[in-house]
């Protein structure tokens, strides 16, 4: 899980890229997906340990922070969809965009938590 999470903090860090350039580098708030692709990239990196104990602990950390990278902008975007017209509809976009690879990655992670954990027992 080490490499996924590496991997989905590189997508991370391009959203928040992408879409700071596409605003024309005035929106420091696109960002915002970067800096948790950068979080998630580090711990990815700390997870390639041969230690499991570490490793668990810092994957553990990794699909928290990868929960509320979909809890908050999902919140966020749920709001907006429902406060009426969007008036920045290029962030509402990136927000819904980043709750996705949250939740997928999440997602993998928690399915990848319960395959070890089955794995130990057996």
């Amino acid at each position: 899980m080490a490499n996924v999470t590496i991997r989905f903090g590189v997508l991370l860090i391009l959203l928040g890229v992408i879409f700071f350039w596409i605003t024309g580098h005035t929106a420091f708030t696109a960002l915002i997906p970067a800096w948790f692709g950068i979080a998630l990239a580090i711990l990815g990196m700390v997870a390639r340990t041969e230690d499991a104990k570490m490793r668990m602990i810092v994957m553990h950390i990794a699909v928290t922070i990868g929960l509320l990278g979909f809890l908050f902008p999902a919140i966020r975007a749920l709001k907006a969809y429902l406060s009426g017209p969007i008036l920045r509809p290029l962030a509402v976009r990136e927000e819904v965009l980043m709750a996705v690879i949250c939740l997928i990655y999440t997602l993998l992670c928690v399915r990848s938590f319960i395959a070890a954990r089955r794995a130990r027992v057996a």
